[in-house]
């Protein structure tokens, strides 16, 4: 059976701006009450009071617990170094019998050379290279004969190393977004691995996604 409380956390937990606000104790609850009001009863087919409305958010409490929140503060402490490469470019090639066969051939190009950028991660459609700009003509040549669906210059990658143990602490990624989201940066692409998380983003978002993530620290 629905309650107050039930819808409020409902719609809280499907808003995770709405969540943040509420954390960080920069939103009205009676305003917010009344904002919520024609939801909830709508959602209780009853009309439901502003007060007990304000109640049930003042008595909200986060879905992560505070064993994990803990979990997640230490992580967050002890993240590693930080990373930041420009003068990136993003291909977007449709996959093909022959996508993989190209890919090795640019590998054998660069694999001595240690300064270069290079990502390649391979959906069920398509696929992505991620390299320093410097390659772009390389991967043309190489990549000739297969087909280009997107190409997006001017990019800069964040990469920051993890603690171990990191894959078992739930809403680690969640936490990173919702922040990067809270500061308007929008992410052009992301790459993981177990101990190592990357996000591209646009050249003239790079600073402000900088100081997000160094933040996390805090």
């Amino acid at each position: 059976m629905k309650t107050i409380a039930s819808c409020v956390q409902e719609i809280i937990v499907s808003r995770p701006f709405l969540e943040e606000a509420l954390s960080r104790e920069i939103i009205n609850f009676s305003a917010l009450a009344k904002d919520l009001n024609s939801t909830i009863s709508e959602m209780l087919r009853k009309p439901v009071k502003d007060g007990a409305i304000m109640m049930a958010l003042r008595r909200y409490e986060s879905p992560i617990n505070s064993k994990n929140a803990l979990h997640l503060k230490n992580v967050f402490k002890n993240l590693g170094d930080i990373t930041v490469r420009s003068n990136l470019s993003d291909f977007t090639f449709q996959n093909s019998k022959t996508l993989i066969h190209s890919h090795s051939k640019v590998l054998e190009k660069i694999n001595n050379n240690q300064q270069l950028f290079y990502a390649f991660t391979r959906g069920i459609f398509e696929s992505n290279i991620m390299s320093s700009t410097s390659e772009k003509e390389s991967i043309f040549e190489v990549f000739k004969n297969e087909t280009l669906i997107g190409l997006q210059d001017n990019l800069s990658a964040i990469s920051i190393n993890l603690p171990q143990g990191n894959s078992k602490i739930a809403g680690l990624y969640y936490q990173i977004f919702k922040r990067l989201a809270w500061e308007n940066v929008t992410l052009y692409e992301v790459i993981s691995t177990t101990n190592e998380f990357t996000i591209l983003v646009e050249d003239h978002l790079v600073d402000k996604a900088f100081s997000v993530i160094k933040g996390l620290k805090y």
